[in-house]
């Protein structure tokens, strides 16, 4: 019998998800990514099981410090670009875009089962670069006199992977899809800001995060539509309905169709965004005029 515990407790301690179940529940930033990149060298040297069939525990809340206090997206202070403090405060919501990132790809891994193999490898991998991204965004913060934690964030990051726990099609459709792909959006944008304000070094880690994000979005694509696959239901009419479904107003642009293209969106998936296109046009003109 103490044969067996002992086997049983290996086999736990090496089978992937139970383990990105376990690095998403850390809440120190530090422990969380060694803990991830332990888990990432172990498959990588062919040292973990995969159980691709067990339904783990529902994980509500996942693991984060207890800083920063975690305010409504609404209620966040517009963010400047002239003086330093105003890019440690940008520089800082980027970190914890990446930390929520972590935690995305993280659960994307341990929540659902049935998945082919290499789903499990791509958003342990996606996991890993965020870890890598976050490293550098938190680095930079640093350089500027501050550190994650520092400052306010918002909280909507992780209602959507709320929302789509129960499904795992939704799950790819609306979080690499819409959430992911909305920072090759914004990401140039930030760029041109920093780059007039002279922080070259920040230019240059977003130009690395833009690279890897194309990627991961390209993922969430491929996997979505193994999803509609699987069902039989068609990607473009299915995405439609999820974005009226969960997104009423709309997407708000501007849109990056080019590295949106990059990362395999069709040219049919990018008509549906150009009426958002012309809605965020009427709008800013409208708002020019008042």
């Amino acid at each position: 019998m103490e044969g067996d515990a002992q086997v049983n407790s290996a086999q736990a301690n090496s089978e992937i998800r139970g383990r990105a179940a376990h690095c998403l529940l850390i809440q120190d930033c530090d422990e969380k990514i060694a803990g991830l990149r332990s888990l990432f060298r172990d498959c990588n040297a062919g040292r973990t099981v995969l159980n691709r069939t067990v339904r783990l525990p529902d994980i509500v809340t996942p693991g984060r410090p207890e800083r920063p206090r975690l305010l409504r997206a609404g209620k966040m202070p517009r963010r400047g670009f002239g003086t330093e403090e105003g890019r440690a405060i940008m520089m800082h919501a980027i970190a914890h875009i990446e930390f929520n990132a972590i935690n995305l790809a993280l659960d994307a891994v341990q929540r659902f089962p049935n998945m082919p193999e290499a789903y499990y490898s791509d958003w342990l991998q996606v996991a890993h670069e965020e870890a890598y991204h976050f490293e550098l965004i938190r680095a930079h913060l640093r350089h500027l006199g501050g550190d994650y934690g520092d400052y306010d964030a918002h909280g909507g990051l992780w209602e959507m992977c709320e929302k789509t726990a129960h499904d795992v099609l939704i799950r790819m459709a609306l979080v690499p899809r819409v959430l992911e792909a909305r920072g090759l959006d914004v990401t140039p944008g930030i760029q041109q800001k920093l780059a007039q304000a002279g922080d070259d070094n920040a230019v240059s880690i977003l130009d690395i995060i833009l690279h890897d994000e194309i990627g991961h979005v390209e993922i969430g694509n491929r996997w979505f539509r193994y999803c509609c696959e699987q069902r039989d239901v068609d990607p473009i009419a299915t995405f439609t309905g999820l974005l009226a479904e969960y997104y009423p107003k709309g997407l708000m642009g501007p849109f990056n169709m080019v590295a949106r293209e990059q990362a395999g969106f069709t040219r049919q998936e990018m008509d549906i965004l150009s009426p958002c296109i012309t809605k965020d046009t009427k709008r800013a003109k409208e708002s020019n005029k008042g």
